[in-house]
């Protein structure tokens, strides 16, 4: 699913990183109840139900390390996961654009999630994830606005990307990379996933094993 040609060793290294086992290590509603910033951090944004805790389990191997829920805006915190052999944790962020929530609770997750973008020296890169069914959508874009101020560099995941056809799914390819063209903070390789098929798991493991190498 990916025109991109990563470099067999980095694969390897991709594999291997993911191969050895994360474990949650605990759920934060403050920023002061961030562990240390002592690990390289990654983190996964998106809408609720976009599948975001179904890609990290994916990505991990694993069906039970980030809960999964049909119901939007299930993650209300930031959840973390650390490799227990690796120099990496995963940063599992609260989903925007709908919860079954009071709005002031909202706010407070809107607030955390700006605290940690915008206040995290260790965070490599976001995930951005987008629902490959439908492309970006204005909150996705506001997402992106906000990482482009604050000069921290993200990449788009699109998911579900075995859902449409090959017809739609270009479609979708063209618009992403086309919202993301002139972004001063945006990768510029979109990566296609889809976690009930595995496919993009390679590339995207991948992408993260070169974070770790530089």
């Amino acid at each position: 699913m990916s025109d991109i040609d990563y470099a067999p060793d980095m694969i390897e290294k991709g594999r291997l990183l993911f191969a050895r086992p994360f474990l949650f290590i605990k759920g934060c509603v403050r920023i002061a109840d961030l562990p240390p910033m002592d690990k390289v951090e990654i983190a996964f944004a998106g809408r609720s139900n976009v599948g975001k805790s179904s890609l990290i389990n994916a990505l991990c191997g694993t069906s039970s390390l980030a809960r999964t829920s049909n119901t939007p805006g299930r993650t209300q915190e930031l959840n973390i996961f650390e490799s227990q052999s690796e120099n990496l944790r995963i940063v599992d962020m609260p989903g925007y654009g709908y919860a079954k929530a009071p709005e002031d609770k909202v706010r407070q997750w809107t607030k955390l999630v700006h605290q940690y973008l915008t206040g995290r020296a260790t965070l490599r890169r976001v995930y951005v994830l987008v629902d490959g069914r439908h492309g970006p959508k204005d909150n996705d874009l506001t997402v992106m606005n906000e990482l482009d101020r604050a000069a921290v560099s993200y990449q788009v995941v699109l998911t579900k990307a075995d859902k449409p056809s090959a017809g739609d799914l270009a479609k979708v390819i063209a618009a992403t990379q086309a919202a993301i063209l002139k972004r001063p903070a945006a990768h510029p390789r979109v990566i296609l996933t889809s976690s009930l098929k595995g496919e993009g798991l390679r590339d995207l493991r991948a992408e993260v094993a070169m974070l770790l190498e530089s």
